[in-house]
């Protein structure tokens, strides 16, 4: 990877498990918007990670984290930020690997977190935001979830548990990711929590969110019970 990290660069990390389909027109689309991107590969068995390396062999603004199993959506963030971090990027970014997140509201994402100092978030609560793919039920799963953390956490972020969005360095640096409760549905809630505890701004930016698995939800009951459990957790600063 391109290691000259100047100003303003920002690094897109990428988790995967078994999303060879997808991930390289995803990581294009990236590339073709300036980005730089990190794969974190959880061992997919579908050949992903092999594909991941042929992409970094190809471009040097792309690079691979190869994980031993699937260790955790948290987790893979988390370790990507901290090499972020250490080579110097001054924006990360969260995003899907499997097409949901489309490349063409990235820059949206990056100037908004620019501007904020904080996180810029691609909603799909806000004006111009929509969804395709999803039935009522998972839409109804995604709003209620959304007012919860409204009501619990005394947010004014429309779509917390959004997982397209950009962390300016300052933020990721002030929020200690090794005292994080959470791995996965949880994980963007609290994020956005513990910067706007810290004073940091959020702006939401609209995005069209297409989900590639129609009328299935990628987060199981159990998942949802936990999340609200963890957000309850994170209101009394439980641990």
């Amino acid at each position: 990877m391109n290691r000259r990290t100047g100003p303003g660069r920002a690094l897109v990390v990428l988790p995967t498990y078994n999303e060879i389909d997808d991930l390289a027109r995803v990581v294009h689309g990236i590339r073709a918007t300036g980005s730089e991107v990190l794969v974190v590969d959880d061992s997919s068995p579908d050949g992903t990670g092999r594909l991941a390396d042929e992409l970094a062999v190809a471009d040097n603004g792309v690079c691979v984290l190869h994980r031993p199993a699937k260790l955790g959506l948290g987790s893979a963030y988390v370790a990507g930020f901290r090499i972020g971090l250490e080579r110097g990027y001054d924006i990360l970014v969260e995003m899907d690997a499997d097409g949901s997140h489309l490349p063409a509201h990235l820059p949206a994402i990056l100037a908004a977190a620019r501007e904020s100092g904080g996180i810029g978030l691609g909603s799909r609560y806000v004006a111009g935001g929509s969804i395709t793919g999803w039935g009522p039920a998972r839409q109804f799963l995604s709003r209620g979830a959304n007012v919860y953390c409204r009501a619990v956490l005394g947010l004014s972020v429309h779509d917390s548990t959004s997982g397209y969005r950009a962390y300016t360095r300052d933020v990721l640096e002030a929020i200690d990711l090794s005292r994080l409760i959470s791995q996965g549905y949880s994980f963007q809630i609290e994020m956005v929590h513990q910067a706007v505890r810290r004073g940091f701004g959020v702006i939401e930016v609209p995005i069209h969110f297409e989900d590639r698995i129609a009328g299935r939800s990628k987060v199981s009951e159990g998942e949802v019970r936990k999340a609200l459990w963890n957000v309850v957790r994170m209101r009394f600063g439980w641990r």
